[in-house]
């Protein structure tokens, strides 16, 4: 059984191995997005004009009107002293044809003082520019920024795929570093002192085994991030009853024909903190978004600085129809069934962020041991073929010098 299990890991390692390589180097680096971002790109981030900021509502409704080939699907309803306001934005249907309008941008940074435009960019867009390069950096972590097919992210699949064989990978890794119980304690240990290919071998073995439940934790969150919808709610749904998830529930409409809603932003941050009121939420409402897809619009409750690089479970949500305000779900961390929580902890385990910046820390040093671990895997293969290709060529030599003599 080991031995049919070794080549289960062997094959699960190398077809996962140059996805997670670039995986862990990414996470690496995306750990730390918004600080990063924000030295690259100070005009994205730092208002060039001090005094008293106008209010964000205020400022996106300008930006709507000045250009009606947008519409805003992120705002922050306040920003920190000294920050540019940024703005996600997405086609808006023409009315004449229902169809998304072409834009050359998805991300806009404003002077909250004055409403100018400090800059803008294409989040994801392929580039290594200044500019472009954390998000081309993020989007490439979790789905390579492999093109659409037909509507479909085939990358975020592709990744979430590799989650699934990186899990069970992780799983047959751990039974075949312990052939023998007698001898366990060989699968913790370095041979720092010998060097070469046995130190190589114990990088990668002990190495994994020190870090096992780590890495586990890493590889079933990332099927979580990439196929929540399609493998983990359906699995957990099984064994927990869940809350309602209007993203779950609904069909998305086709990307080139966006929703666009008949209630205004104003109305639906009302009456999300009506409810939130009610439910005896103490922040106030910290940003908003619009979900063309799905026509649903989300309040989250939360203060300044509160939205990036917190700890625990993150913020808490409410979701209001974009038509008729209806309410369509809610997210209270720390609330809800056990199949509620563990999903409401997929993101912030993923990203270390549930242990706040000492987490950060270690999910970005995860990220260089998962590159380390896959690059030694191919090594170790690499070099066992090799060798096995001379004993094979050994055989053949001999005989062929036996024949001329």
């Amino acid at each position: 059984m080991r031995r049919g299990l070794v080549v289960v890991h062997r094959w699960l390692g190398l077809g996962a191995a140059g996805f997670l390589f670039i995986a862990g180097l990414t996470g690496a680096i995306i750990s730390w997005d918004h600080e990063v971002d924000g030295w690259l790109n100070p005009s994205l981030y730092v208002a060039e004009t001090p005094g008293q900021p106008q209010a964000p509502l205020t400022l996106a409704n300008a930006v709507e009107r000045g250009d009606p080939r947008v519409q805003i699907t992120f705002l922050p309803l306040a920003v920190e002293p000294g920050e540019a306001l940024q703005l996600s934005v997405e086609p808006r249907p023409d009315p004449a044809t229902g169809k998304g309008r072409e834009l050359s941008f998805n991300q806009l940074a404003l002077d909250p003082v004055t409403g100018e435009l400090q800059g803008q960019r294409f989040w994801g867009q392929p580039s290594l520019t200044r500019e472009n390069l954390l998000p081309f950096l993020y989007k490439l972590h979790y789905s390579l920024t492999l093109p659409l097919v037909s509507g479909v992210d085939v990358g975020v699949l592709l990744m979430g795929v590799i989650g699934i064989a990186w899990t069970l990978d992780c799983l047959v890794a751990l039974w075949i570093s312990f052939p023998k119980l007698a001898s366990w304690r060989k699968s913790f240990a370095f041979r720092w002192r010998e060097g070469g290919y046995r130190y190589l071998f114990d990088l990668h073995r002990s190495g994994g085994v020190w870090l096992w439940l780590l890495l586990l934790t890493l590889a079933v969150t990332s099927v979580s991030m990439n196929l929540g919808h399609e493998v983990v709610r359906p699995l957990v749904s099984l064994v927990s009853p869940l809350s309602e998830d209007p993203f779950a529930s609904r069909t998305p409409r086709p990307l080139e024909r966006p929703a666009s809603p008949t209630l205004t932003r104003e109305q639906a941050i009302a009456l999300a903190s009506a409810e939130a009121r009610r439910r005896g939420w103490t922040a106030p409402a910290g940003g908003i978004f619009y979900s063309p897809a799905f026509d649903v619009y989300g309040v989250g409750f939360y203060r300044p600085g509160e939205d990036h690089g917190d700890g625990g479970l993150g913020n808490p949500w409410l979701y209001v129809d974009g038509r008729t305000g209806a309410p369509v779900g809610a997210v209270t961390p720390g609330q809800g069934s056990a199949g509620d929580i563990f999903l409401q902890a997929q993101f912030p385990l993923h990203s270390g962020r549930i242990l706040g910046l000492p987490g950060r820390i270690l999910v970005s040093l995860l990220g260089l041991a998962v590159a380390g671990l896959s690059a030694t895997g191919v090594v170790i293969w690499a070099r066992k073929r090799r060798g096995q290709a001379k004993t094979r060529a050994r055989p053949r030599r001999v005989g062929v010098a036996a024949a001329a003599e």
